[in-house]
């Protein structure tokens, strides 16, 4: 028997400008553990910048495409979000990243004033709408919250006061939680985890990053 279809949104490939590899990577992992049918896909934009991972540094004069960056972390085996269609999937996670804040959405310099992707927006109100299950992690929750803006939905992204304070202002609800925990809307049928919002190692977002897929699968 085939199994449940879960699309993955990834926004580049590095935390600093793009998806946060260990969360990505585990989402992953954990997903086809579950012998889940991933399907990834991310926008055919450029990024915002590009970080020079070692030194931390903007490099001025590159440009990458978040379509192209996210390719390397399924070894080429995505697609293009503009084409991904709602009644494809029984549910979608978004793991994060500054990818997430910068390129899929402006929450990183706008806070609750922020802009998001149109294709990601389309997508994820679709999902919503059908009450399909929407999971996030990191930093991804607070683009949620833009997208889902006045529903009242429950979120985490841990303990960060003013990304928690970004979230109420959209009109949702910010609940603390640890690196390890998930918060689950069960309404609304969301489930969010802070990730490396609290985490120091990869050791330490791992079990939140199962619950949150273990959960969500059951959900679908």
């Amino acid at each position: 028997m085939a199994g449940k279809r879960i699309g993955v949104v990834l926004s580049g490939c590095g935390v600093y400008d793009g998806s946060e590899i260990h969360e990505a990577t585990l989402t992953l992992y954990f997903l086809d553990r579950a012998k889940a049918q991933i399907i990834a896909m991310a926008p055919n934009i450029p990024q915002f910048h590009v970080i020079n991972h070692l030194t931390g540094e903007v490099v001025g004069n590159e440009s990458r495409n978040c379509l192209v960056e996210s390719a390397r972390i399924v070894r080429g085996h995505i697609r293009d979000i503009a084409t991904v269609k709602a009644d494809e999937l029984d549910a979608i996670i978004l793991p994060g990243g500054f990818g997430a804040a910068k390129n899929l959405s402006t929450i990183a310099f706008d806070g609750a004033d922020a802009k998001i992707d149109p294709d990601t927006t389309r997508l994820l109100l679709d999902m919503y709408q059908a009450k399909k299950p929407i999971g996030a992690l990191c930093i991804a929750p607070a683009m949620l919250s833009k997208v889902l803006a006045g529903k009242g939905v429950t979120l985490t992204i841990g303990d960060d006061g003013g990304v928690a304070g970004a979230i109420q202002k959209m009109g949702n609800v910010h609940q603390l939680s640890a690196f390890d925990g998930i918060v689950v809307d069960a309404a609304n049928r969301i489930v969010t985890t802070a990730s490396y919002m609290c985490a120091a190692s990869i050791a330490e977002v791992g079990p939140g990053i199962e619950k949150l897929v273990d959960h969500l699968l059951k959900m679908a």
